[in-house]
């Protein structure tokens, strides 16, 4: 069983890799499916038949079982942080993301079984240290397929670096920093507040950088 209890209006750091490390997005259009089932997803109501094609719903208020602060997909892994709005909300929520894009992962490469590495992790993030390293920690993942010494604290060129993120599609950043990317998927309100809008964001991210690296 599950040790942490998901609490409404408490924030966590998600994350799940592929069953013995494989990678979970092959090609371009994985990755578009499964920033697709993020949003799709992130709603009270059934999920119809988007387990298997990625159809656009009508126009309507949605009700979302969470907040998606914060994302980023790597080949073989991906994080999240995630706020719950309603009770179950991130259990019902991982439930239908990973049950979903399995299913379509599934049926595109003739392949039967599980996809993920077993339940997800979870994270509570609760003291003011982690909530200011977390979302960076999220965004920076990406440099492991550039500058994957980042991690090691031997990065030496952090406008490359930089850079890299700016380009990444596969995350939230570039949303953050004001660049229009996905920005239906995330909920950024909260931490635009917090962090005092795109230009401060990216200095944040730097100065976290650097830290990392020095």
């Amino acid at each position: 069983m599950r040790k942490i209890k998901f609490t409404e209006g408490k924030i966590y750091h998600i994350y799940n890799r592929g069953v013995e490390k494989r990678d979970i997005f092959l090609d371009d259009k994985d990755y578009f499916r499964f920033i697709h089932d993020l949003f799709e997803f992130n709603d009270e109501k059934p999920a119809l038949n988007s387990y298997y094609e990625a159809k656009p719903r009508k126009i309507e208020k949605r009700k979302l079982l969470v907040e998606i602060l914060v994302f980023t997909l790597m080949p073989n892994h991906f994080h999240l942080l995630l706020r719950q709005r309603q009770d179950n909300g991130i259990a019902n929520f991982m439930h239908k993301l990973g049950g979903g894009y399995t299913m379509y992962f599934n049926q595109k490469y003739e392949r039967t079984g599980s996809l993920f590495q077993g339940t997800f992790k979870a994270v509570l993030v609760e003291k003011d240290a982690q909530f200011l390293h977390i979302p960076d920690y999220i965004h920076l993942n990406p440099l492991d397929l550039k500058s994957p010494e980042w991690k090691n604290k031997e990065i030496k060129n952090y406008k490359e670096a930089m850079k890299f993120l700016e380009n990444y599609r596969w995350s939230s950043f570039r949303d953050y920093i004001g660049k229009k990317n996905f920005p239906s998927v995330t909920q950024r309100k909260f931490l635009m507040k917090f962090f005092g809008g795109p230009i401060q964001y990216k200095k944040s991210t730097l100065i976290n950088l650097r830290g990392l690296a020095s």
